[in-house]
């Protein structure tokens, strides 16, 4: 398969403009997606080859933008709708708890609809605008949540959403904007909702690690290997449904788990995967499960306060050892 280095934006465009191309029922609707591509320039050119009737901008009310999508998805069409912050999707909970995530239950009929929204601490916009509330979103039945750490996933994960037939919420990362993976460039190229990806084999310790945080996981595994310690790192992909399975059979080997994400501990992916392990591996375990996160505390606005908040790659290295000890 042909592949080629490309930003995690640009996979995330590519996706875009190959579902586009393949099926004339995909449409964006989202503040900004023409003209500029949103503020980040994600979905920049897509008006362009697809004209406005295909990729509309909307008004700046994120209920009426998911309102719009839910409606679209239930006549037919399979639309894409970026709320362009995490954060703003509180003003559509309603729309995405009680009617997209329970639409098929009520009536039966599938709900092709994709919701795209970006997350983390990766820019400097504080307590508002960088929130990570992916367990929120995975606590609700009829949702799938995927939450991709380079662009090859934020390509594979998103197509895959597309073609889905039921809601999904795809989690985009400030922080990995700009991060480049070998991407295979083939528009048939997927990757499946609800499968883990073992991005390091090792024997000692589990770290199970999503977004942002999964680069800087592997940079302390290669430490921690230097000292000895061999570390097998895991990427979710998928938060809902979790691949339960991957990370039972890799705990039950190591017998050592950490967990690493940019959200708070308290009620998060972090604390349930800590559970599964307590529930499934309890005899295996060596050492109690870590969960090493953010601070419990509000986003500040200071990028330097920003980056103290969340693990860095010392703090990661230094939890492989302690547990390991």
């Amino acid at each position: 398969m042909t592949t080629r280095p490309l930003k995690f934006w640009q996979g995330v465009n590519q996706a875009l403009h190959q579902e586009m191309e393949r099926d004339e029922k995909v449409v964006l609707v989202g503040e900004d997606v023409g003209g500029p591509g949103g503020p980040y320039g994600v979905t920049r050119n897509l008006r362009a080859t697809f004209g406005p009737d295909r990729v509309r901008d909307t008004p700046i009310s994120e209920a009426t933008i998911a309102g719009l999508g839910i409606g679209a998805a239930a006549v037919g069409l399979r639309p894409v709708v970026e709320l362009m912050f995490f954060d703003f999707c509180m003003l559509a909970m309603d729309q995405i708890v009680n009617q997209a995530a329970k639409y098929r239950y009520f009536t039966g009929r599938p709900l092709p609809l994709t919701i795209r929204t970006m997350s983390g601490s990766g820019g400097s916009y504080g307590a508002q605008h960088c929130q990570s509330f992916e367990a929120w979103f995975g606590a609700v039945p009829g949702l799938t949540v995927v939450m991709p750490s380079n662009a090859r996933d934020a390509k594979g994960l998103l197509k895959s959403a597309i073609r889905s037939d039921d809601p999904t919420l795809v989690i985009e990362t400030f922080g990995l904007l700009t991060a480049r993976r070998d991407t295979p460039v083939d528009e048939d190229f997927l990757v499946p909702l609800g499968v883990a990806e073992t991005r390091r084999a090792g024997d000692d310790v589990t770290v199970v690690a999503t977004g942002r945080m999964v680069d800087r996981s592997l940079e302390a595994a290669e430490r921690a290997a230097a000292d000895g310690v061999s570390v097998e790192v895991i990427d979710p992909r998928t938060i809902a449904p979790l691949d339960r399975a991957a990370i039972v059979e890799s705990v039950s080997r190591t017998g050592r788990l950490v967990v690493v994400q940019e959200a708070p501990a308290p009620f998060s992916v972090a604390a349930e995967v800590c559970a599964l392990a307590v529930e499934e591996c309890f005899d295996r375990l060596r050492a109690a499960p870590v969960r090493l996160c953010a601070e419990f505390a509000n986003v500040p606005t200071p990028q330097e306060l920003v980056e103290a908040r969340v693990p860095g790659v010392d703090a990661i290295h230094a939890a492989l050892l302690k547990v390991n000890a």
